[in-house]
């Protein structure tokens, strides 16, 4: 059932006329969870009559099975279809219901309220011009409302309404209406939300709805349908810009060579000369086709057929727009990312791009900083988890032809998605051009040590594991840095024993090369904390001396000292270098521990015995002190 009107009895055709000329909204609900998403567009349909008699029928037989609702009926499983879905009472999928009124026809999408299905809201929001935000009354403003409101804001959503819903469980108390609105202005004061209204209902009951609550003769405002009716939409479209991406060429035979795809923006006639992008050739618009006639225009967002007067080269993927208004190019440019994977994002990790039907590859090369949906804080970032928001700097294989997303979605808006599963990872909008971008690149000057830590979201320090041959400070080396990469930091192993086969290789292995040994290496774990990495160096550093000075080269507050303490039998029995099985047959004298006694550090960091913990248990207690001193 579309809607109520006598011509559908009376003149068909002259009724699918009317119905053909009627304006399209897309709107969409979105919000925390048990907000009334659902239930409101249930409303929705109920009071305007747009559901049918068997649809009705089962959702009164669902709502006894349910018993969510008492007696009344749970209208919230018109778009809850999924058996998980009405079997928790969420919605965790997008559902879309068309309907439409004498004045204009309507897509609206249900989307999840749940943090993990916020990439869903996001995939909603994306082509529509209305956000309806529901607050619950009892809860008032909750993280997922500032995360959605924020969302709708990048997409470049002009209309918000604010739906501050059941109403009737806080005895329809205007002082909570105006605490809870008070609250969203604050909220959202530094964000462009365009035109903002805010409506009190109670969408089980229908309160302001589609019909006027008489339960709050203090509300004055529209009701939602009202709204919905009204609100004008034709100024959001953007009739300037000519883009036009090429989705197929049409070729049936020797005489028609058509090329395909949705208007982006703008409006093309006839005789219009366009230039076609990335190519740079030029020709006059010939013919505007579609399935029904040939027209002498065509504007946004028609699906057409466009043929050219000349022979170009033109494919899938190319953009066609006017040659006097052409847009940015680049390969490199500034965005704003929702990362929507389980799987963090990685500067520097090839992905590939889809843009206006366009497949590239490409990568993110610094993330500026992300964005704290509760504060609007701007927070440094060295990666992006799931559901988190941020400006990065993406660079491509080619250049790209695009437009500001604010100006342009049709050629401002772009997916990322993993090369490896085929899986869309984020979506993203275009903030800048490209010679902001190059300019900025240009002239940056020397990586910060700041820029280091933001980048990798981590304190440079040496972790420096000492003790005796066979303590075990090569495994726990290698054991922390296995730990730290699989949590996306930045380390490497500086190993005493690695280093004598090429930076001291020159050094004998009594007390006196081991001491310079040390001291060279404190050098290089100094360079490697500057670069921002973590070092995890391990060495014997038999002498307090010579570790005094190697931290006063590395910097006392970037090196941190974990003294490996087994007893020496278990150090002799493990003997991974074999040298105490040498010097039980010649001794040599440059075995500590055995030849001369082996000084202990009294200002370690952590001592661990590694023969009555596991590695697994020693690791342990070493990340809970990078935790603690603030380095991860």
């Amino acid at each position: 059932m579309s809607h109520q009107s006598d011509l559908i009895s009376t003149d068909i055709n002259a009724y699918l006329a009317q119905h053909e000329r009627k304006e399209l909204l897309r709107l969409l609900t979105c919000g925390s969870v048990d907000d009334g998403k659902s239930t409101l567009i249930g409303r929705l349909l109920y009071d305007t009559k747009m559901i049918y008699e068997d649809q009705l029928s089962a959702i009164a037989s669902d709502s006894i099975k349910s018993g969510t609702t008492g007696n009344k009926v749970d209208l919230a499983l018109l778009t809850d279809g999924l058996q998980a879905e009405r079997e928790q009472g969420i919605t965790i999928d997008v559902a879309y219901r068309y309907f439409s009124t004498a004045r204009r026809k309507f897509i609206i999408a249900d989307t999840p309220g749940h943090e993990q299905y916020t990439r869903n809201m996001a995939t909603g929001a994306s082509n529509c011009e209305l956000a309806i935000i529901l607050i619950d009354a009892r809860h008032g403003v909750m993280t997922q409302t500032r995360r959605h409101t924020f969302i709708a804001t990048l997409l470049g959503i002009h209309h918000i309404i604010v739906a501050i819903n059941k109403m009737d469980l806080m005895d329809y108390d205007e002082a909570v209406f105006n605490r809870i609105k008070q609250d969203y202005l604050e909220f959202t004061s530094d964000l462009d939300t365009g035109e903002l209204v805010f409506i009190p209902m109670s969408a089980l009951n229908g309160d302001n709805v589609v019909n006027t609550s008489t339960q709050m003769p203090w509300y004055q405002g529209p009701t939602l349908m009202h709204m919905l009716e009204n609100v004008k939409i034709t100024a959001d479209k953007n009739f300037d810009d000519f883009r036009f991406p090429v989705q197929y060429v049409n070729r049936p035979n020797l005489n028609f060579r058509g090329y395909c795809g949705t208007i982006a923006s703008g409006i093309v006639r006839k005789g219009d000369q366009l230039t076609v992008l990335p190519s740079g050739r030029s020709s006059r618009v010939k013919s505007i086709v579609t399935y029904d006639e040939e027209l002498e225009s065509a504007f946004t967002p028609m699906a057409v057929t466009l043929t050219l007067e000349d022979e170009v080269d033109i494919s899938r993927g190319d953009l066609l727009v006017h040659s006097d208004n052409q847009p940015a190019s680049s390969d490199l440019i500034t965005a704003t990312l929702v990362w929507m994977s389980d799987d963090p994002m990685m500067p520097g990790k090839q992905y590939d791009f889809k843009h206006a039907g366009k497949l590239l590859s490409g990568q993110v090369n610094n993330i500026r900083h992300k964005v704290d949906v509760n504060t609007m804080e701007k927070l440094p970032a060295p990666s992006l988890a799931l559901n988190e928001i941020a400006l990065c700097d993406i660079s491509f294989n080619q250049p790209v032809s695009f437009d500001a997303y604010r100006r342009n979605r049709g050629t401002g808006a772009f997916v990322v998605i993993d090369r490896l599963t085929n899986v869309t990872v984020a979506a993203g909008m275009i903030e800048s051009d490209g010679n902001v971008i190059q300019h900025h690149s240009i002239n940056q000057g020397h990586v910060t040590p700041a820029e280091r830590k933001a980048r990798y979201g981590q304190q440079p320090v040496t972790v420096m594991f000492v003790g005796l041959s066979g303590a075990g400070k090569s495994t726990m080396a290698h054991s922390l840095e296995r730990r730290l990469f699989d949590m996306g930091r930045v380390s490497t192993v500086l190993d005493g024993k690695t280093l004598r086969l090429g930076l001291s290789k020159d050094l004998a292995h009594d007390a006196r090369g081991r001491a310079e040994n040390l001291r060279r290496s404190a050098h290089f774990a100094r360079y490697l904390n500057e670069s921002g990495l973590i070092c995890c160096a391990a060495f014997v550093a038999a002498s307090a001396e010579a570790r005094a000075h190697a931290v006063s080269v590395i910097g006392r507050e970037n090196c941190l000292i974990v003294y490996l303490n087994p007893p020496l039998d278990v150090c002799k029995q493990r003997d991974p270098s074999g040298i105490y099985a040498a010097d039980a047959t010649l001794p040599s004298g440059n075995v500590p521990g055995v030849s001369f006694p082996y000084e202990a550090p009294m200002d370690a960091d952590l001592m661990l015995d590694t023969s009555a913990s596991s590695v697994g248990e020693c690791m342990e207690q070493v990340l809970g002190l990078l935790k603690n001193r603030k380095v991860l």
